[in-house]
């Protein structure tokens, strides 16, 4: 039993919790002028940092306030 919880936890929760950490250092990185993507699939460029939340804008030109929390990651693909 305890060497099938080492497998898993090996396999599943370490890697998870690796990724979880470099997110959030990702997230407390971001600056204005950073493109980012919301867990809701909103991409948009930060405007301003809040302490809790950014402003993005998104391609319509709309400034939206979103949660620290809801941003899923940042995009790195770049405009042709």
């Amino acid at each position: 039993m305890i060497l099938v919880f080492g497998v898993f936890y090996l396999l599943l929760i370490r890697p998870q919790q690796r990724k979880q950490r470099q997110l959030q250092a990702t997230i407390a990185d971001l600056k204005a002028g950073d493109k980012v993507v919301t867990t809701g699939g909103i991409v948009g460029k930060i405007t301003e940092v809040r302490d809790t939340s950014f402003l993005i804008r998104s391609a319509d030109k709309t400034i939206l306030e979103i949660a620290r929390t809801a941003v899923a990651g940042v995009d790195t693909e770049e405009q042709k």
